[in-house]
């Protein structure tokens, strides 16, 4: 049971499994699945200051705090306890791709050239965590929300703006993958 564990679900578990999320939650409590929220809710819980943004009554959403709370233990259990040891399955011609960048280490789930202290104090590194975690923050507040509450509940309750959100999120990581990131990599 625990090799089954180590190893990544394949889509036909996982996907449906995200997907029945959905409905367990309009179901039990016409509740609607979102992370981005839980910021909202944690700055409106601990910032005394009086922010209109912030001035609402927070405690009809401790669920959310709840799940997210779940989920960040699960990422904990899973990364320590059910870890693979195996290095991390990449692509030959994705390998011989970021080699050009000097990078080559695909011994975790980041590569550690990209992802650590050090980096952190380079041009690429902030560019790549402090520059890319704006963006995404500032992304998630423009769009009214964040992947996971457009792409799989909003598209799923039919909602217009989580269908021009999600078409958006994917022209996004499109430019950035292939435009974008190749530049920074070259820093």
């Amino acid at each position: 049971m625990l090799e089954f564990l180590q190893q990544p679900w394949p889509w036909y578990i996982a996907g449906p499994l995200i997907g029945l999320t959905v409905p367990v939650l309009l179901l039990v409590g016409n509740k609607s699945f979102g992370i981005s929220s839980s910021l909202r809710h944690i700055c409106a819980a601990c910032i005394p200051a009086k922010v209109p943004f912030f001035q609402y009554d927070w405690k009809k959403e401790a669920w959310n705090l709840l799940f997210v709370g779940g989920i960040l233990l699960g990422g904990i259990i899973a990364g320590t306890l059910l870890a693979n040891p195996a290095p991390v399955a990449v692509n030959p011609k994705l390998v011989t791709d970021l080699a050009q960048y000097g990078i080559t280490d695909f011994h975790s789930l980041v590569p550690g050239q990209l992802f650590n202290w050090p980096a952190l104090l380079s041009v690429r590194g902030l560019l790549m965590m402090v520059g890319g975690g704006f963006l995404v923050g500032f992304g998630t507040r423009y769009a009214g929300g964040c992947t996971s509450g457009h792409a799989i509940m909003g598209l799923s309750t039919l909602q217009w703006p989580s269908l021009v959100a999600t078409i958006c999120f994917m022209i996004g990581g499109f430019v950035m993958a292939n435009l974008i990131l190749p530049f920074i990599l070259s820093l």
